[in-house]
């Protein structure tokens, strides 16, 4: 069978394991049920998932034109703490950052190689820590806007680290912590603007399952510039990754805006 279109981050859905679903514009995919399959995936072209051009990809599935014009893709979106929408300071498009800076957010601990702090929004629990890899993850204050999350990391990247290992993710070399406790170590390293939303005693430890028969003891990233066909047996999913039993990992999201053809 073949599926054709242009590849978007996997959708999830949260469960023992978790499911994950590659959406196309006229078809979807359940990716765990081709686990120990051999799938083929053959690039096609690009496609900007802003403008929808044929264009060819620059960063983020957004060719060279969007990702320097969208409000969706400014550099607050990686760097909260440049958020200035609770000021009526626009950045792109106050509209549409004011929609996505004025809303709950939660800064977090999670663990998919060694602990790490993140910002999410709310209504991005637990979506946000699946698409990392983290094995768990825990809130440390929820805020009301993108702005007081986003000084609140930048206090904790001098204690944490604040990106993912994503060999160490994806090899399942993960220090074993508990997020609990290390929780109450961080009230006093938060900004005093915060404190107030600290939390201190909620049970919200999320634990996450990934559909995985086997791990790789090293990885090989592949990349569709420099290889458009690939062809491999599927041995497992965790974040946003594809693991094949040769040891090749595709990474769906960092391949936003291609165009393939996936035969199963």
């Amino acid at each position: 069978m073949t599926y054709e279109g242009v590849l978007a981050k996997m959708q999830t859905e949260f469960g023992n394991p978790i499911q994950y679903y590659l959406v196309f514009e006229n078809s979807f995919l359940n990716v765990n049920q081709l686990l120990n399959k051999n799938i083929e995936i053959n690039f096609v072209g690009y496609q900007c998932l802003n403008c929808g051009k044929k264009k060819k990809i620059f960063r983020q599935g957004f060719c060279y034109d969007c990702f320097y014009s969208s409000p969706a893709v400014g550099d607050w979106i990686m760097k909260p703490e440049l958020s200035t929408a609770h000021l009526g300071i626009q950045d792109r498009d106050l509209v549409y950052e004011e929609k996505v800076q004025l809303q709950p957010h939660i800064v977090y601990l999670a663990l998919s190689s060694e602990v790490k702090v993140g910002v999410t929004r709310k209504t991005q629990v637990p979506t946000r820590w699946i698409d990392q890899g983290a094995t768990q993850a825990i809130s440390i204050v929820e805020v009301p806007n993108r702005y007081l999350a986003g000084i609140t990391e930048v206090a904790l990247k001098n204690h944490y680290a604040d990106k993912t290992n994503w060999r160490k993710m994806l090899t399942n070399n993960i220090e074993q912590i508990d997020l609990v406790a290390e929780r109450l170590k961080v009230e006093n390293l938060i900004p005093t603007e915060v404190q107030e939303y600290f939390y201190s005693q909620k049970n919200d430890l999320y634990e996450m399952h990934y559909p995985v028969l086997q791990y790789p003891n090293k990885v090989n990233s592949l990349s569709l510039d420099k290889t458009p066909q690939f062809q491999g047996k599927l041995t497992g999913i965790k974040g946003q990754y594809l693991l094949f039993d040769d040891g090749t990992v595709f990474n769906i999201r960092g391949s936003e805006g291609y165009v393939v053809k996936i035969n199963v």
